[in-house]
């Protein structure tokens, strides 16, 4: 797709389009109709799109793959060398659609009622045309930059990031030499609560510890009824001590700065509601009193585990003499495997069922904030009741990927949202779906961030 030539503008369908170039909707739209969905993936042809986009305008870029048909994309603005690069990163992959009841085509890319329909629009093809659209800006308008400013399009998030971030910090780590900061997501989105408007910005996410419980028993015929040490007597105590013995609650650092953050901009009552939830005695109690609403604090103080995978039992008339259950687990930033097993036997598993750990992304302690304020006064200068904060992550991003090679993400696509308009009840959902106007706020507030990069201490 060629970049238009002319500089005036028209609007259509509320959307404001330029002649000079693809707007961040249109985009947006484009990027929507190819199905990346994950797997496969296949995200060769949305890949090579932006790629064109990037090379018409005269931005070099590269593409590096470890399979041909799942490549990822990089390109470099080169800026005065008074500050480190600066990396902005998103993926293209997005997560199926079967069986969900989409009133709209999920990859029509569809623009109705002031939002752009389609999978992806939230998570992150939305995002990627933020970040695209304010390199591009950059370029053309030869912003000049204190840093490097370095592109990166990946494949796989979705799936774990074999083919996308993690080939690209495991094989390709020169190209990243320097880079401190960040930006990409899950964070920016403004949600209303007691009559402010907080915008989370991501410092920190949960570390994946994926465990195998392994359970064994003296199997027999299963004629002969089920003795209590049987494998299938096990799992049963084992899974519903997971579900009724909750992990004790710790404050980890992002948690802390988030709640805090929150706290300072609420009045008293609601303020020391909050703040106890970091007291590990009293937080349960106050998770009970918020209800509902506590559900979306009780993962980010303390570690989870959730049973996924079953594998057992090959005759219907044989008890199965081992049976091993796949543990999804998340823990706190800097909280160890083994300290996880530990807690887990404590509160949940007996000894007499094995634990080895599958896969484990470890990431800091404590975030790097030295890039927090910029981002704030961003914030606060598009939005004039924006209440930034900071957010721990309950999933996973890549950015638990790049920190291996030192870099500090923050999660920052800004949207500002209708009030009842619930953010992360539409990401994996059905008709997702993004404001027009959060798509222009989200790429004019990155293009204001790169202009200041560097510019403060």
């Amino acid at each position: 797709m060629g970049m238009r030539l002319a500089n005036d503008e028209s609007e259509q369908d509320g959307v404001k389009r330029s002649t000079e170039m693809p707007s961040p909707v249109e985009i947006l739209q484009a990027l929507i109709r190819f199905n990346t969905t994950n797997p496969p993936g296949e995200e060769a042809a949305c890949i090579m799109y932006i790629r064109q986009l990037l090379e018409d305008v005269g931005i070099e870029t590269r593409t590096y793959a470890l399979d041909p048909t799942r490549p990822n994309l990089l390109a470099r603005i080169k800026g005065s060398g008074e500050a480190p690069p600066l990396l902005l990163y998103g993926h293209v992959d997005v997560v199926g659609t079967g069986k969900q009841a989409w009133s709209r085509d999920p990859f029509g890319g569809d623009i109705e009622g002031g939002f752009v329909w389609g999978r992806g629009a939230l998570d992150m093809k939305g995002g990627v045309a933020m970040l695209v659209s304010a390199f591009l800006r950059a370029h053309v308008h030869k912003l000049p930059l204190r840093g490097d400013l370095i592109l990166a399009i990946v494949s796989d998030e979705e799936a774990g990031g074999e083919y996308g971030a993690s080939f690209l910090v495991d094989r390709h780590a020169d190209y990243f030499a320097g880079v401190k900061f960040a930006i990409g997501e899950f964070g920016g989105f403004a949600f209303h609560a007691l009559g402010k408007t907080f915008y989370p910005i991501m410092v920190a996410e949960k570390q994946l510890c994926w465990l195998k419980a392994t359970i064994r028993g003296d199997g027999g015929h299963g004629s002969m009824g089920e003795p209590g040490a049987d494998c299938m007597a096990q799992l049963g105590n084992m899974l519903q001590s997971l579900s009724r013995n909750k992990l004790p609650i710790h404050a980890a650092p992002a948690a802390r700065l988030m709640i805090e953050g929150m706290a300072d901009a609420l009045p008293l009552l609601p303020a020391l509601l909050l703040r106890g939830l970091l007291r590990p005695r009293l937080g349960g109690i106050v998770l009970k009193l918020l209800g509902e609403k506590g559900g979306a604090f009780a993962p980010l103080l303390r570690n989870t585990v959730s049973a996924t995978v079953v594998r057992g039992g090959e005759k219907i008339n044989v008890h199965p003499s081992e049976i091993t259950v796949e543990l999804d687990g998340r823990t706190l930033p800097g909280v160890t495997p083994q300290q996880f097993m530990d807690e887990l036997r404590r509160f949940a598993i007996p000894d007499s069922i094995g634990l080895e750990v599958l896969r484990h992304d470890p990431c800091a302690a404590a975030p790097d904030m030295g890039m927090f304020r910029l981002l704030s006064d961003v914030l606060k200068e598009a939005d004039k009741e924006a209440v930034p904060v900071p957010l721990l992550l309950p999933g996973g991003t890549d950015g638990r990927l790049f920190a291996k090679l030192g870099i500090q993400t923050y999660g920052f696509l800004p949207m500002p949202l209708p009030k009842d308009m619930q953010f992360t009840q539409l990401i994996h959902a059905a008709d997702e779906r993004i404001p027009i106007e959060a798509i222009g706020f989200g790429t004019d507030a990155i293009y204001r961030v790169l202009e200041l990069y560097g510019a403060q201490p």
